[in-house]
């Protein structure tokens, strides 16, 4: 359709453009990000047998690269629901990080990080949006439903049946044994 060609690359491009401009700059981003990093490393290192990494920097090239990488991908239709999911996933501590509204005094200030926060879950919402997007075909669900039922109402009739061909040949055991006395 028309209007998924139009819509998915101007949804990705803010990902896409974004995810560029912080793997050539990274440094900037880098203080926001600190506080989200050191709260998922601390809540990973808790979970996982491994130690996850604390190299602020690094978190943040990989989420700019998984921003180029899944906006790429969604902005040509290739593989879209994943590509959405993807960027929904990477815009939540993003958005956490570089948009912390509640902890600035200046009004100003305030209201432009509350604005950018507001842009993202947006944004946010869109993906999801596209995330479960089917295209007009039917969802995965549906048709499991679907061949369910169709599998279910096949083995009916063949155990209906076997039933009937099962009535017939006693009929024809009786019978015979009737002739044989």
């Amino acid at each position: 359709m028309l209007v998924r060609r139009i819509a998915r690359p101007l949804l990705a491009a803010s990902f896409v453009y974004g995810g560029i401009d912080t793997l050539r700059n990274p440094q900037t981003r880098v203080p926001g990000a600190r506080p989200v990093v050191d709260q998922i490393a601390r809540a990973a290192d808790e979970q996982l047998p491994v130690q996850v990494p604390r190299d602020v920097e690094q978190w943040v090239k990989a989420d700019a690269a998984i921003k180029v990488g899944a906006g790429s991908l969604f902005a040509l239709g290739k593989l879209p629901r994943l590509s959405a999911l993807v960027m929904a996933a990477s815009i939540v501590p993003t958005t956490l990080a570089g948009h912390r509204f509640w902890e600035h005094e200046d009004p100003e200030e305030r209201f432009g990080q509350l604005s950018n926060f507001l842009k993202n879950a947006g944004l946010l919402g869109g993906l999801l949006i596209a995330a479960v997007d089917t295209e007009g075909r039917p969802s995965v669900g549906y048709r499991a439903r679907r061949a369910a039922k169709r599998a279910s109402t096949a083995t009916e009739r063949s155990i209906e049946q076997a039933q009937k061909r099962a009535a017939k040949a006693e009929k024809r055991t009786q019978k015979q044994l009737r002739k044989a006395s």
